[in-house]
């Protein structure tokens, strides 16, 4: 505990992205008690009114609470964005692991498709097949740092002994490989959260992304974009 105080203490950026991190996370679980009103409770006439007592952040076309959408909007962009994440992390680090371990032919395929899937500019891509492509060129940098993550860790004492030893493929991996390179790659799921949402409120601006009426801070802008 000590420690975890004080390298909170000694990393100060890292702190205050934290609890900016977790205000978040808490305002899209207690959305229903913090929003003042029904995102969804559409009252025609109160539209497009400027913000005021009532509605701080004003109304949209519709009528409806631009500071409930916001709110419940938190609630849709990170559950967007950890699903996006999880399964970028999982493929990344598998297909990382498996080419990092098993290395030539197997190595040399994995990555060069990952150069392959790389080389697309993100939303471009998007427009064509919408968040599965987000998924298809982010894996590539968890592989490459899985993969890396691998190499270092196959050439310690105890790797070889547990070949030596007999120990199968899939429990050397899980028991003595993956312990060693997880905490690195959690972080850097960490990391990418922010960008993941961004890129699929990106996504839901250029309408390829959350569909009216939901609460989604990219679909708002564009509704709102109209009247600026």
């Amino acid at each position: 505990m000590k420690k975890v105080l004080r390298t909170f203490k000694e990393n100060k950026q890292f702190t205050l992205f934290f609890i900016l991190g977790l205000v978040v996370i808490g305002v899209a679980i207690f959305a229903p008690q913090l929003s003042p009103y029904d995102p969804l409770d559409a009252v025609m006439t109160e539209s497009l009114q400027e913000p005021s007592s009532a509605h701080p952040f004003g109304t949209d076309k519709l009528g409806r609470d631009l500071l409930s959408r916001v709110i419940f909007g938190t609630r849709t962009s990170l559950i967007m964005t950890l699903c996006l994440v999880a399964v970028i992390f999982v493929i990344g680090t598998f297909l990382g692991v498996i080419a990092g371990y098993f290395g030539g032919v197997v190595d040399a395929v994995i990555m060069r498709i990952a150069d392959m899937m790389i080389s697309f500019p993100g939303l471009v891509l998007a427009i064509a097949i919408a968040v599965i492509s987000i998924a298809a060129v982010s894996w590539t940098k968890y592989a490459r740092l899985a993969r890396s993550m691998v190499l270092k860790v196959k050439k310690s004492l105890y790797i070889e002994a547990a070949v030596v030893n007999g120990t199968k493929t899939w429990k050397i991996l899980l028991v003595h490989v993956l312990p060693n390179m997880v905490t690195q790659m959690v972080v850097t799921a960490a990391a990418d959260i922010g960008t993941m949402m961004l890129e699929l409120a990106s996504l839901s601006f250029l309408g390829f992304g959350a569909t009216a009426p939901t609460p989604e801070w990219g679909l708002m802008l564009n509704e709102g974009r109209t009247y600026m």
